[in-house]
């Protein structure tokens, strides 16, 4: 059924209040993109998914999603992947819409902009990332919607101690390939495996010592330069593959 249905995004909390009535209220802009994008009409099917691995079978009515199972009760219930998969980022000039959707839609678990020395991007706008996220995850059917946080300098990101943190990095042939690293690791599944991928003009030196100073392990990426949004992508999917294959 699940992936017949066209999916709606709902946090866990509206879902929770409308458990008594099994009825969710939904908003304009969720209305519209139900009536007039999926052109559905009172009574036709839709899935609502909450973005912590519940999926629900629901029917438009009166403005409302209206559930078939109790809230309680969800057609599918899937746990979180594991390890957990983070992507640290310096956001790029362009292409960062691109960088969202694409690491949702691979399967990562965390996204975290960072405010790097030689960040070039523009001012971050919160509300229309976490929209790209939310389509996104309605769009290639996950049930487990990735963590978007503010950004953060990445110094403080790289202060974290916790999990297998690599950090990406370029022009130095001695690095070992962020594939080859993975395949050698043997985590305990509540880990959190994490990589920082910098901004166009790369690291700055000051950032780099910060981060082998906290124990990062400097990676590559390939034998040639990568944009932001590549190598973010590129990271995401070795992450992804490797955690589909060892796990």
């Amino acid at each position: 059924m699940g992936r017949e249905l066209r999916r709606l995004l709902l946090s866990p909390a509206r879902l929770a209040a409308a458990a008594a009535t099994g009825a969710v209220a939904l908003q304009p802009p969720e209305l519209h993109y139900l009536s007039r994008v999926l052109r559905l009409r009172a009574g036709d099917r839709f899935a609502v998914v909450d973005g912590a691995g519940r999926l629900w079978e629901a029917s438009l009515a009166d403005g409302a999603a209206r559930l078939q199972q109790p809230q309680a009760e969800p057609l599918q219930h899937q746990p979180p992947p594991r390890p957990r998969l983070q992507l640290a980022f310096a956001p790029p000039r362009r292409d960062t819409d691109v960088l969202l959707r694409m690491a949702t839609e691979l399967g990562i678990d965390s996204l975290q902009p960072l405010l790097a020395d030689r960040s070039v991007a523009e001012r971050w706008n919160g509300p229309r990332a976490a929209g790209l996220v939310r389509e996104a995850v309605e769009q290639c059917e996950r049930l487990w919607a990735p963590e978007l946080t503010p950004p953060c300098p990445a110094r403080d990101c790289f202060a974290v101690t916790s999990g297998l943190r690599l950090l990406a990095t370029t022009r130095s042939d001695a690095l070992p390939q962020l594939e080859r690293l993975l395949a050698e690791q043997k985590l305990p599944p509540d880990s959190t495996v994490s990589v920082a991928i910098g901004p166009e003009g790369g690291w700055s030196p000051d950032e780099e010592q910060a981060a082998l100073a906290h124990g990062w392990m400097a990676v590559q990426l390939g034998s040639t330069i990568l944009r932001t949004a590549t190598a973010a992508v590129a990271a995401a999917t070795l992450l992804v593959n490797w955690r589909q294959r060892e796990h």
